[in-house]
C-alpha cells in the first residue's frame, strides 16, 4: 500500500511503506480522508497544494475544500507507478526531486469575435447599400460595370461588398453569373 507524506512546504512525496513515510517526520495519510485532515481548512495551502504538482493546469482557488482535496489525491495516485516497481525502487523514485510546477503558467485563452446574426435588408433610404440592393433585386440583376458606375467603386469593393455585406452581413443569398461575353451579372435569389 502506498502512503504519503506531505511536508510544510507542500511537498508530497510517496513511500513504499506507512514506516518509511514517518520516517521523514512529515504528515502522513494513507487515505484521500487523512489527506482532507492534513490540509485542513486552508484554501491557499489547498491551492499550492495543486500547483505545486505537475501536469496540472494552475488554480487560483478552489469551489470548496472537498473539491480540491479530490482533485489533489487523483493526481497523484500515479505517483510512485512503474514497471519494475518494488519497495525499494518507489522509495528511489519518492526520494528524487519534488514535482514542482513552473513560475509562470503560459495563458492559452483564445478569444474570438462573436458572430452577428444576419441584419435585415432594408437600408437606409438613398444610401449605396439601398441603390445596390434595388439593383440587384431587379429582374437580370446588375453587371458589375453598372454597379460600379452606379456607386463610384472600384471593381475589387463591389465584389468585397457583395461578398461581406450582402452575403455575410445581411445573410442574402447572391447569384453570380458569367455570360458567353466574359461579362459578370449578380443578382439577390428571391
Amino acid at each position: 500500500m502506498k502512503a504519503f507524506s506531505i511536508s510544510a512546504d507542500n511537498d508530497i512525496t510517496v513511500h513504499a511503506s506507512r514506516k518509511a513515510a514517518r520516517e521523514t517526520g512529515d504528515g502522513v495519510f494513507t487515505t484521500q480522508e487523512q489527506l482532507g485532515e492534513l490540509i485542513g481548512k486552508d484554501g491557499k495551502r489547498l491551492v499550492e497544494n495543486w500547483n505545486s504538482l505537475t501536469g496540472v493546469a494552475p488554480v487560483k482557488k478552489f469551489t470548496s475544500t472537498k473539491v480540491g482535496v479530490a482533485r489533489i489525491w487523483d493526481a497523484i495516485q500515479g505517483l510512485g507507478d512503474s514497471v519494475d516497481s518494488t519497495p525499494e525502487t518507489a522509495e528511489a523514485e519518492a526520494q528524487q526531486k519534488p514535482h514542482v510546477a513552473p513560475e509562470e503558467a503560459p495563458v492559452s485563452e483564445k478569444t474570438t469575435r462573436a458572430k452577428k446574426a444576419p441584419t435585415s435588408a432594408a437600408a437606409r433610404q438613398g444610401s449605396k447599400t439601398a441603390t445596390v440592393l434595388e439593383l440587384l433585386k431587379r429582374k437580370g440583376g446588375a453587371t458589375a460595370q453598372e454597379l460600379m458606375d452606379a456607386t463610384g467603386w472600384q471593381p475589387h469593393s463591389v465584389r468585397g461588398f457583395i461578398s461581406g455585406t450582402v452575403g455575410k452581413k445581411m445573410g442574402l443569398t447572391v447569384v453570380s453569373t458569367k455570360s458567353e461575353s466574359g461579362e459578370r451579372t449578380y443578382s439577390i435569389k428571391a
